[in-house]
């Protein structure tokens, strides 16, 4: 059974140790294997400043095997924009295609809501057909293309910048 719950600074190891792992299985993560060189204290400090703003939150999935996966929604800095938070989401391969995705989401759409947020917002690379396809399923909608956004593997990339709006 899987929990959705909130980070604490207690996880910081093991949220590490699945940033790592992620940037090993996949591509469309923003690191590259070997380039994330954050500290276990790093992480913990990054944690802890993490949770002492309103608008900013990580929500992990939580397994007998560990960490499964994750979502972070990060809140704007300035009265402008700390009504949006720009979304991040990872789920390690051996849990994919089993809806923690779409769990993960919702379970951050509650919290965003909770936190009188007005707008969730992503990127995701053109290619990541699962995710544009989970991303469509929860309400996001593509605002735009950022074109040559991201070089990977030698090669550029374009990203679907996305958007869903909480309340009207």
């Amino acid at each position: 059974m899987i929990t959705i719950r909130p980070i604490t600074v207690d996880d910081s190891a093991a949220f590490l140790a699945l940033c790592l792992q992620l940037d090993a299985e996949t591509q469309f993560m923003m690191l590259e294997p070997g380039e994330r060189t954050t500290t276990a204290e790093e992480q913990r400090v990054r944690v802890s400043e993490l949770l002492a703003r309103p608008n900013q939150t990580i929500l992990v999935a939580d397994s007998s095997d560990g960490l499964a996966g994750y979502i972070e929604g990060m809140g704007g800095d300035y009265r402008r924009n700390r009504h949006c938070a720009y979304v991040v989401i990872g789920v390690r391969q051996s849990f994919a295609g089993q809806g923690l995705g779409t769990r993960l989401s919702a379970a951050l759409e509650q919290w965003a809501r909770a936190h009188a947020l007005h707008r969730l917002e992503l990127t995701v690379m053109t290619h990541n057909e699962r995710g544009i396809a989970l991303y469509r399923k929860v309400g996001f909608e593509v605002e735009g293309v950022k074109r040559h956004s991201l070089l990977v593997g030698g090669t550029y990339v374009d990203e679907y910048a996305m958007g869903k709006l909480l309340s009207q």
